[in-house]
C-alpha cells in the first residue's frame, strides 16, 4: 500500500467542458481526476514550470502544506 499523500482540489466547470474532459479521459482510459492531473503536468512541462514530485510543497509564503 502506498503512503503517498494527495491534496484535494475542488472547482466548478461548465457542463460542456466536463463532458469533454470525460470523453478525453475515456479515450485515454483514465479517471477524471487522473486526466486533470495529466493535463496540468503536461501544461507545466510545456511552459517550463517545475512540478515538485515530493509530497510537501512550499506555498507562496514559504510555508509547507
Amino acid at each position: 500500500m502506498s503512503n503517498t499523500k494527495t491534496a484535494t482540489l475542488t472547482f466548478r466547470v461548465d457542463p460542456g467542458l466536463k463532458n469533454g474532459l470525460r470523453m478525453a479521459a475515456d479515450q485515454e482510459h483514465r479517471s477524471l481526476s487522473n486526466m486533470v492531473e495529466f493535463l496540468i503536468r503536461d501544461y507545466c512541462e510545456r511552459k517550463g514550470i517545475p512540478v515538485s514530485p515530493s509530497e510537501e510543497v512550499k506555498n507562496n509564503n514559504g510555508v509547507r502544506s
